[in-house]
C-alpha cells in the first residue's frame, strides 16, 4: 500500500490532506459514542471482580483509546486532532446540559418527577473537580497519545503496528490518570490510595489495549485496504489547536 500524498500545502511548509474518506466519519461517531458512554455511565458504579474493585467505566473507556489509535494511524494527527476536538465538544455539551435539566424547576403535578429528579442529580450531579477532571484529562491524554502513535509511526517505517499502538496508550493512559486523579481527588483521598488507584487504572487500561491488539491490527488492516489510506505524519504540524487536515 502506497503513502497518501498531500496535494495543498499549507503554511510554514506543513502539508494538508484534502481526500474525503469513506468510513472516516463512522469511525469519530463510534469515539464519540464510546467516550461519551463512558464518562456518563460507567462512573456512578463500582464493581467488584476476582476481588478487585473498580469503576465500570474503565470497562469501557479504553476502547475511546483504541478508536483514537485506529483513526492516528490510518488517517494521519490531523484528522484524529478533529474527532479529538469533536468527542471534547460532545463532553462540554453533555455537562452543560446535564446541569441544566438537574437545575430547571420540576413540576410539581408530575409525580414520577420524585423519582427522576433525584436520580438525575445522583447520575448526572458530579462535582465541579470531576468534570474539570475528566476533560483535562481526556484531552491531554488523547492528544498525547496520538502524537506518540505518529511520531512513533514515522520512526518505525509504519513497521510493527503493535509496537505503537501499545507504546502510545501506555503514555497516554498514564498522562491521563495522573492528571484525572489528583485534580479529582486530591485532599479528599489518602496521598497513598491515590498512587494505588492511578496505577492499577493504568495497568488495566494498557492491558485492554494489549488484549484488543488482533482486534486492532484487523481494522486498521481492513480500512487501509478499503481507504486506500496509509498516512505518515512526515511534515505535519501537531499543534493541537486547529482544526486543519
Amino acid at each position: 500500500m502506497t503513502e497518501a500524498v498531500a496535494e495543498i500545502p499549507a503554511t510554514h511548509g506543513m502539508v494538508r490532506n484534502p481526500r474525503h474518506y469513506r468510513y472516516y466519519d463512522l469511525v469519530m461517531a463510534a469515539f464519540v459514542t464510546v467516550l461519551l458512554c463512558s464518562n456518563l455511565i460507567g462512573p456512578g458504579k463500582t464493581c467488584i471482580l476476582l476481588g478487585i474493585t473498580f469503576g465500570a467505566g474503565n470497562l469501557f473507556f479504553p476502547i475511546s483509546y483504541i478508536f483514537g489509535d485506529i483513526l492516528t494511524e490510518v488517517y494521519g494527527y490531523a484528522r484524529a486532532r478533529k474527532v479529538i476536538w469533536a468527542g471534547f465538544g460532545a463532553m462540554v455539551f453533555a455537562t452543560v446540559m446535564g446541569l441544566f435539566v438537574i437545575h430547571m424547576p420540576a413540576d410539581p403535578d408530575e409525580p414520577y418527577n420524585t423519582v427522576i429528579q433525584p436520580a438525575l442529580e445522583v447520575v448526572f450531579g458530579n462535582t465541579w473537580r470531576i468534570v474539570v477532571a475528566s476533560m483535562v484529562a481526556f484531552w491531554c491524554g488523547d492528544f498525547v497519545n496520538s502524537y506518540v502513535l505518529a511520531r512513533m509511526k514515522v520512526w518505525t517505517k509504519g513497521r510493527h503496528l503493535w509496537t505503537r499502538t501499545i507504546g502510545s496508550t501506555a503514555v497516554g493512559q498514564l498522562v491521563d490518570s495522573a492528571l484525572f486523579y489528583p485534580i479529582a481527588f486530591y485532599g479528599i483521598w489518602e496521598p497513598g490510595t491515590m498512587m494505588k488507584v492511578i496505577a492499577f487504572n493504568w495497568a488495566f487500561k494498557v492491558s485492554v489495549e494489549v488484549v484488543f491488539t488482533p482486534v486492532t491490527y484487523t481494522i486498521v488492516n481492513w480500512l487501509k485496504r478499503h481507504e486506500q489510506e496509509d498516512y505518515f505524519d512526515e511534515r505535519t504540524n501537531f499543534t493541537p489547536f486547529s482544526l486543519k487536515d
